[in-house]
């Protein structure tokens, strides 16, 4: 399994980016996906996820409503839009997959029941 994640960059407060998570050696459809972010010396928070079906979980209470994550199976390809960025959402932003048995929806802000990772995507928000 690889992850690809890319479209990160510099942006002002207030600006907005979109992540893309390309996902390789699997049957992508299936599988729940996530977006987690880290800054130095913290850990690995969760961000958004987005179920097989389409639906996405709660988000994480500093993004909601800034924040949307999607899927297009065709492309094997989820998303993060980002809008009305602020300073603290600088970190570097990875994406998760959650293969079977899949996470309960309790489980799912919690980055240790994540099967694979990608490489990660630095976004600086800064003026």
């Amino acid at each position: 399994v690889q992850l690809q994640a890319s479209g990160g960059g510099e942006v002002q407060p207030g600006g907005s980016l979109r992540l893309s998570c390309a996902a390789s050696g699997l049957t992508f459809s299936i599988y729940n996906m996530a977006w987690f972010r880290q800054t130095p010396g913290k850990e690995r928070e969760f961000v958004a996820a987005i179920r097989r079906s389409g639906v996405a979980t709660p988000y994480a209470d500093s993004v909601k409503g800034r924040f949307a994550i999607s899927r297009d199976n065709a492309k094997n390809t989820v998303y993060l839009q980002m809008n009305s960025l602020k300073p603290e959402d600088t970190a570097v932003y990875y994406c998760a997959v959650d293969a079977p048995p899949f996470l309960i929806a309790s489980d799912m802000r919690r980055m240790s029941g994540y099967d694979y990772w990608g490489q990660g995507t630095q976004v600086t928000v800064s003026s």
